[in-house]
């Protein structure tokens, strides 16, 4: 507010005061002189045309604080730190929470022929602004195994077996397998006997399926197609080449964290699983 305007407002004040002369007239003066203090000093972010990005000292004008009082105040983000913003910061500069596209389709395996990763991608259609929610993780892993090279079919069985979650069987690639007819998916159940604390320390999101396997659960594997080896009845590592053998110890590796691994007990086949989901895996 400038000189003048203090003046002008003082002089119509003293007018008002000449004219009261009940307690009443006090009141409807006190309550003339806020309107007329709030109405002509009421300043901001919006006024000023100021919304600033991160820290900006010179993000800087005059009027009423949250707090509140009145003098100088902020139209920076760093102001909700500081706490000197504008009344109407949050009016003037709302937060814009970050906005994703939806997920790519996954990408084939990063490597053929060995346990390795298949990746899938997002991109930022908004930034985030005037502290609005941060982005996302833009970038997935999961486990993934392919069985053929340029070369043709893989020279090297997979071992030990190679296990993920259940819900890799809506998306794995289906390899072209002769006489499909005669081929058909099976379940193995073992107990797992022993585990590597790599499972429990998975925190990607494709990852946290591991953390079901521990020592003394019972799990079921099942064996599809896919995940057959060429010309062969039988997924790698589940057991079936040693016969009908008991209390058979083998070993086993979840793909997509090399940390994860340990040893099961196989119990018996079945032509289909009956575990719960969290018990449920895939042979890949």
């Amino acid at each position: 507010m400038s000189s003048s305007d203090k003046g002008s407002l003082v002089f119509r004040l003293a007018i008002i005061m000449a004219a009261c002369s009940s307690s009443l007239s006090w009141i409807v003066f006190y309550l003339v002189l806020l309107v007329s203090l709030v109405s002509q000093c009421n300043g901001g972010c919006q006024d000023a045309g100021l919304c600033c990005v991160g820290q900006n000292r010179s993000c800087v004008t005059e009027g009423w604080r949250e707090d509140p009082s009145y003098g100088e105040c902020y139209c920076d983000q760093a102001c909700k730190t500081t706490l000197d913003c504008c009344h109407d910061y949050d009016l003037a500069c709302p937060a814009v929470p970050c906005v994703v596209s939806e997920w790519s389709v996954w990408s084939g395996c990063l490597e053929a022929c060995k346990p390795t990763v298949r990746t899938r991608l997002r991109r930022v259609i908004q930034e985030a602004r005037n502290d609005g929610e941060i982005c996302p993780t833009l970038q997935q892993t999961a486990g993934c195994a392919e069985y053929q090279d340029q070369y043709g079919t893989c020279l090297q069985s997979l071992v030990p077996a190679l296990i993920t979650t259940g819900g890799y069987g809506n998306a794995r690639k289906k390899r072209e397998i002769l006489d499909t007819n005669n081929i058909t998916g099976y379940c193995v159940e073992f107990e797992i006997t022993s585990v590597t604390v790599g499972c429990q320390q998975t925190i990607s999101p494709h990852t946290r399926w591991m953390r079901y396997l521990k020592e003394g659960h019972q799990v079921c594997v099942e064996c599809q197609p896919p995940a057959l080896p060429q010309g062969q009845h039988h997924c790698t590592g589940d057991g079936e080449s040693y016969g009908p053998v008991k209390s058979l110890s083998l070993q086993w590796q979840a793909v997509g964290n090399s940390q994860c691994r340990g040893v099961w007990r196989r119990i018996r086949r079945q032509n289909s699983c009956s575990c719960p989901t969290v018990h449920s895996f895939l042979f890949i």
